[in-house]
């Protein structure tokens, strides 16, 4: 199955709505996420819940992060409950420009061998600004077997092997938080402030236009390409906070034409809570494009 570009604007989206074999996945984040998508959402969508369907949130943080991701066969049954089968085209949005929850299902998605699967550039704000049908009805789902999954097919890393590859400098370890909490200033979610010693910060806000959309390919192919910097892609590791944002950055690499890069899900929340060494630094982050 050819493989589909990882991103669609709204004016594509318009097209798909009622399309057969087309699903709209909702993966807005935060206190009253699932409130607000049964109060109102885009036509035909299905909600995704970034703790209880993207993540198994019921663990200890200190092994595996805030958001681990969730046993494989959980989503698999997941994905054939909101109607996800082999051949279904998905697009998913969110309401942080695609770059935050989307792009976790985007990654798991891919991660499941799924090839038809596009995170909706800009997210539920762009959608609305360019007149996506709205609803208030609760979408009828057409419920598939559980998805034919055995195990997360790209590239993941542990702590103790993230630990290894910052301190190689034939590896790259990429951070995508902004850059107060990369450099220690302050740590809102977390209990402690700073980085892993040796990774480089690249926030995925710099993934983004103005209006919260995607750079253009061009754009992106170059911001990488410097990142790199010769380096070989398949020795780039990134991570975040908690494992979501990160998938942004890898989701703007596959835009670039790089090879999505490996992951370290538990990300800072699992680093953090291990006694592990913390960098800090002053300045502004190396400036890469």
């Amino acid at each position: 199955m050819e493989r589909m570009y990882p991103v669609i604007t709204p004016e594509y989206l318009r097209e798909l709505t009622d399309t057969p074999g087309f699903v709209l996945v909702d993966a807005r984040t935060g206190a009253f996420a699932k409130e607000n998508f049964k109060a109102v959402h885009l036509k035909n969508a299905v909600f995704a819940d970034i703790d209880e369907d993207l993540a198994d949130t019921k663990g200890d943080p200190a092994q595996g992060g805030r958001h681990p991701l969730p046993d494989i066969k959980n989503f698999a049954s997941f994905l054939g409950r909101i109607g996800i089968g082999p051949e279904t085209h998905v697009v998913v949005y969110d309401d942080k420009g695609g770059a935050n929850a989307a792009a976790r299902f985007w990654w798991m998605m891919r991660a499941v061998g799924h090839e038809k699967i596009q995170v909706l550039s800009g997210g539920l704000q762009a959608a609305l600004s360019n007149g996506v049908e709205l609803s208030t009805t609760e979408t009828q789902v057409i419920e598939k077997p559980p998805y034919p999954a055995e195990k997360w097919l790209l590239p993941l890393v542990n702590i103790d092997e993230v630990a290894r590859a910052a301190a190689d400098p034939e590896y790259m370890v990429i951070d995508v938080r902004e850059a107060f909490r990369y450099r220690g200033e302050s740590e809102p979610i977390d209990k402690v402030a700073g980085h892993i010693p040796g990774a480089h910060n690249v926030p995925y806000t710099h993934n983004l236009d103005e209006n919260q959309s995607f750079l253009p390919q061009v754009v992106l192919e170059r911001k990488f390409t410097n990142i790199l910097n010769g380096k070989d892609p398949n020795k780039v590791i990134v991570h975040c906070g908690s494992g979501v944002t990160a998938c942004h950055t890898a989701l703007a690499m596959e835009m670039a034409g790089v090879p999505v890069p490996a992951l370290y899900v538990g990300s800072w929340s699992e680093w953090s809570r291990n006694d592990r060494p913390v960098g800090k630094s002053t300045g502004i982050p190396t400036q890469f494009f």
